[in-house]
């Protein structure tokens, strides 16, 4: 699917990858709608980028329900969601507080899910679309420290490739991306969190398995494998094993369905 054109809406789109993603969207000639809550940083990639600028809140059910609704009237359908907007944890599972965990449930899975509910209908019946989910190193092994953080990735993974299947046979493309460490400020706030998972972060550092990607690198990555409708940009290539082994039983329950021409709008259609 050619970008130039099309109708973008990129959520966490006020920083970090989600910023980086919506510049290359526009440098490639698409109409870019970006989502997030930071209002004066949002506001100003949108202006910087010709786009448009969308403040909500996507931990809010009320909010996150509407949203494709409310975009597609003011600002046309929409053709590529990047579902990128998300929270990391940093704290012993067993002193979390409880309204984090239920906050970043809810963005990093969720909201995905629900999002790309309300606007696959449109796509599917168009005859276009693509749906980009973000996940992490940290969805295919469990890190102490980011237990929520990591089950939810996991939880992206398992749902990408779940509905890849489902609409294997449409018009419809996706694509996921398992970034490990990313520069940014999520990083960042990683790398100053509490002594042990300190200790877990220079442990692997030592190992020289989490360089920092640069998200304009990854960006551009993720917006070429949309052209190219490519579903999967891993990143760093040295743990390409690891993305290998946790998606083998992707492959073998692909192999069992091989035949089957799966129903995504649920009709009732017979194919035999």
């Amino acid at each position: 699917m050619l970008v130039r054109g099309m109708h973008v809406v990129v959520t966490g789109g006020s920083r970090g990858i989600g910023e980086a993603m919506a510049r290359d969207f526009a440098a490639r000639g698409a109409r870019v709608t970006v989502v997030a809550r930071s209002e004066e940083s949002l506001r100003r990639v949108a202006s910087e980028i010709g786009g448009n600028a969308v403040v909500a809140d996507l931990s809010d059910d009320r909010v996150v329900d509407t949203l494709i609704e409310s975009i597609e009237r003011d600002h046309g359908p929409v053709d590529i969601l990047v579902n990128n907007a998300g929270l990391e944890t940093n704290t012993p599972f067993a002193v979390e507080d409880p309204r984090e965990i239920r906050t970043v449930s809810r963005l990093n899975l969720e909201t995905p899910m629900m999002l790309s509910r309300h606007v696959l209908p449109g796509m599917l019946q168009r005859g276009r679309g693509h749906l980009v989910f973000v996940s992490s190193l940290a969805g295919t092994a469990g890190f102490p420290g980011m237990s929520v953080y990591c089950g939810t990735k996991a939880g992206i993974l398992n749902f990408f490739s779940s509905l890849r299947r489902e609409l294997k046979h449409t018009p419809v493309g996706l694509t996921v991306l398992s970034p490990g460490p990313v520069d940014t400020q999520m990083w960042d706030t990683i790398e100053e969190s509490v002594p042990t998972v300190r200790k877990v972060v220079r442990r692997f550092e030592k190992l020289h398995l989490i360089p920092k990607a640069d998200p304009g690198d990854i960006a551009r990555r993720t917006v070429g494998a949309v052209e190219k409708g490519r579903p999967y940009v891993r990143d760093p290539k040295r743990l390409s094993t690891n993305f290998w082994f946790n998606m083998a039983p992707t492959r073998i329950a692909n192999a069992c369905l091989a035949g089957i021409r799966f129903d995504p709008l649920d009709r009732g259609t017979r194919h035999d």
